[in-house]
């Protein structure tokens, strides 16, 4: 225990490829970082092994920070998973057990990355990387999130959509597309019927989260013209912005100017196709929307809602300190 009172902050953002955990003061130095893997309750073998990739991230960072549980003031959560009433409750129980702060915050990690990318977390986001999380925050604290509605292109959607796409064609049920030759190469297969039974077969891991890693070469084939690739991508795109322009109007934030974070590995490929897609559909409905497509990693949202939640005012300052004293990339590479 550093001292008598507790007066670090906890952060963690858990997601379907990692975890990951951020100590830090109330003034942003950031003193131990954890790494996990995936805490999705909804997508683990079972519940206790999602709860236990979280376990390890923050006693990695503790143990870097040279601090205990015991020093944890506040320690908020922004979780994949953490959609339903039940899951929230479920993931608060656990953090108590655990001893993660003297006070907890379970959100849904769409929030979480809203924080890191709008100075107050009022506005919308749309986050995607191998999932899709996307919600809105108003100033009365009414939150919307798509995260049980499977209405949104996560990686693991846009990564589905690009194999049927090459199934459809091998099959003639759909156009030619280079989709074909790139997604062989990927699986570093010979054909389309042996990616097709290395997707399929007995034994092998046939997880949707797998087929996110797709994304980045869909995205990549639609950036160099190919049609087929072009039209996954506007679907997507749209879709997903049809959706976050469901959860300002929930909100009630389609009155006046809010912030759209747009956050997520997907969304960072170089081509911005799918950002661009996403962005002039949204302003297309809402012209005074300003576009963020530079926030931080969304485990410094986390921290910052572990901030709000002592009263302390938000300060760029703090953001910047934070953002400043975060490790390399390996932290947050997927």
């Amino acid at each position: 225990m550093l001292d008598s009172k507790p007066s670090l902050l906890l952060g963690v953002d858990g997601g379907n490829t990692k975890t990951v955990a951020l100590v830090s003061t109330l003034e942003g130095a950031i003193l131990g970082v954890g790494r996990a893997g995936r805490s999705d309750i909804y997508n683990t073998a079972d519940e206790r092994v999602a709860l236990n990739e979280v376990h390890s991230a923050v006693t990695a960072a503790l143990t870097m920070a040279g601090a205990d549980a015991e020093d944890l003031a506040v320690g908020t959560f922004s979780m994949a998973g953490a959609d339903w009433p039940e899951d929230i409750d479920l993931l608060r129980r656990a953090m108590i057990k655990f001893g993660f702060g003297q006070r907890i915050q379970i959100v849904n990690d769409a929030l979480g990355a809203l924080r890191a990318g709008a100075p107050d977390g009022i506005g919308a986001a749309v986050i995607c990387g191998t999932g899709i999380a996307i919600g809105a925050r108003n100033t009365q604290e009414r939150i919307w999130y798509s995260g049980h509605w499977a209405v949104a292109f996560g990686g693991a959607e846009f990564g589905q959509r690009a194999l049927l796409a090459v199934y459809e064609a091998h099959l003639g049920l759909g156009p030619p597309t280079s989709l074909t030759d790139s997604v062989i190469s990927f699986f570093d297969a010979t054909s389309t019927e042996e990616v097709l039974h290395r997707c399929t077969a007995r034994g092998t891991d046939r997880h949707w989260m797998e087929q996110a890693r797709l994304a980045p070469l869909l995205i990549q084939e639609a950036a160099s013209g190919d049609e087929v690739a072009c039209a996954i991508v506007r679907e997507g795109g749209t879709r997903n912005a049809d959706v976050a322009l469901v959860a300002a109007r929930a909100v009630g934030l389609d009155a006046g100017p809010f912030p759209l974070v747009l956050a997520g590995g997907v969304l960072r490929h170089p081509s911005r196709l799918l950002e661009k897609t996403i962005r002039d559909r949204v302003m297309e409905s809402l012209p005074m929307v300003s576009v963020v497509d530079n926030s931080p990693e969304p485990v410094v949202g986390a921290v910052l809602l572990a901030r709000d939640l002592l009263d302390a005012r938000p300060d760029q300052a703090v953001t910047d300190r934070l953002v400043a004293s975060l490790p390399g990339d390996w932290l947050f590479a997927t």
